[in-house]
């Protein structure tokens, strides 16, 4: 059911990565349609350049960057200032840890508020990984979104499992989850040359070894089939972060490989659905990429190369049908994927029909807001539950377990201009490149001095 309002509501999106912003400013216009989007980009070692947001395809009515403490000193003053500057939803688009030190701040921050926003989270892709870790530290939130039916069994699971209340779980699908389906047509016809991408992620596989052997495989396919196009989809160029660190990044291995690159292998930037608009075989470890293939009915290879483990992510598509190995594709090998395993992860769904409980569920809380105000925010950590783990999450991001600043912490307030600001940036941006530097080459060149 779309949500009602006499206006456009305002909609806060706080993210701290290039996908976690997709995420969040997708979901925002999906779960309010006609809304106006106000993007905050959290500092930190992922967060995306003007590349990555170009590229993302995720568009925003005002975006800019911002610390912690200027993202929740900026809600705190809108929440109890004029009425046409305070946001009516709020959606964290973080990791776990930022999600629940964000939840303690805005309850600090909102506790004389009358009107807060309704305040939405959930996660970027496949949950594969730290579940209960994860989700506790969402808990607290007003709508815990859960990208599948799959996953809100599980999400309920968890919650009702620790005598948390599960009421904020609510099913709804990947934002992303769009565009138009796959017609083999063109190159059947020879319109173009059948094209295999290979989605590579910035952290599976992790080593050298394994990851040398999947960029050897990719370009051996391309030797064998030099009627294809073989595509290497790259996430970020080796100067960007994104949500997770890239240390290996498969440009630099290319880069010692480039005599091998067969003339029909390339590489890709760009967004993920305009690379699927012409894609005839998605390959990949564990990305994300494969919903959205699988959505639009491509072709679609989860590698079993090296292995189907936890590690790797992979063993998330158990029941699919989509495992394969580079040598099977070699020998022409196509996975049908399994029609019930598609329909408990949402895909194949429309949007339409996939968000309609979460705009119901919009719809409600932003009535309760209006007539009586919402209840304060309630997360299930607090120093009585985890007094040896909360602590140290509120810490990172200089508030104390009260939600407030700790002393000393300096708060550069929301408004902040002119030079200041723009040194500000420059010092950020410098920051940035130097930590960049340190995870893909400094780093890497003192584990192997270890292992002498």
């Amino acid at each position: 059911m779309p949500v009602s309002s006499p206006t456009p509501l305002r909609v806060a999106v706080l993210a701290d990565s290039d996908t976690r912003w997709k995420w969040g400013a997708l979901t925002a216009r999906r779960i309010a349609p006609e809304s106006t989007v106000h993007g905050y980009l959290l500092w930190g070692r992922a967060t995306p350049t003007e590349r990555q947001l170009a590229e993302i395809g995720a568009d925003a009515d005002e975006l800019r960057e911002v610390s912690a403490a200027d993202f929740l000193a900026d809600l705190g003053k809108r929440a109890h200032g004029a009425a046409d500057e305070a946001f009516d939803v709020l959606v964290l688009a973080c990791v776990g840890g930022t999600i629940q030190a964000m939840l303690h701040g805005l309850a600090r921050a909102w506790r004389t508020a009358e009107r807060r926003p309704v305040v939405v989270t959930g996660y970027v892709g496949v949950v594969y990984e730290k579940l209960p870790d994860g989700l506790l530290l969402r808990h607290g939130a007003d709508l815990v979104l859960a990208n599948s039916r799959y996953d809100a069994r599980r999400f309920r699971a968890v919650y009702e499992g620790v005598r948390a209340d599960s009421g904020a779980v609510t099913e709804c699908a990947l934002p992303f989850l769009d565009g138009r389906a796959y017609d083999p047509g063109p190159a059947r016809r020879g319109e173009r040359p059948f094209r295999v991408v290979f989605a590579v992620q910035p952290s599976v596989p992790a080593t050298r070894k394994d990851r040398a052997y999947l960029l050897d495989r990719a370009m051996e396919h391309a030797r064998r089939f030099p009627d294809r196009e073989v595509v290497l989809k790259l996430r970020s160029k080796p100067s960007e972060h994104t949500t997770h660190i890239e240390e290996l990044p498969y440009q630099r291995l290319l880069e010692r490989a480039k005599d091998e690159q067969p003339p029909n292998f390339r590489l890709a930037y760009g967004n993920m659905g305009e690379v699927l608009d012409e894609t005839d075989l998605l390959v990949t470890v564990s990305s994300t990429a494969a919903l959205e293939s699988l959505h639009r009915s491509v072709p679609t290879a989860v590698l079993s190369d090296l292995g189907i483990r936890e590690q790797l992510g992979n063993h998330y598509f158990i029941g699919s049908g989509c495992f394969a190995s580079w040598d099977e594709l070699d020998a022409g090998y196509l996975p049908e994927p399994e029609s019930e395993w598609l329909a408990d992860q949402g895909i194949a769904t429309s949007h339409e029909h996939a968000f309609a409980t979460a705009r119901g569920r919009l719809a409600g809380l932003l009535d309760q807001r209006r007539q009586s105000g919402l209840l304060p925010l309630a997360p299930y950590y607090t120093v009585r539950t985890a007094p040896g783990y909360l602590p140290g999450v509120l810490a990172r991001h200089g508030l104390d377990v009260k939600g407030e600043p700790k002393a000393g912490h300096q708060e550069s307030g929301p408004d902040q201009a002119g030079m200041r600001a723009a040194s500000r940036r420059l010092l950020r941006r410098t920051a940035r490149g130097a930590y960049r530097a340190g995870v893909q080459r400094v780093a890497p060149l003192i584990r192997r001095w270890g292992q002498l």
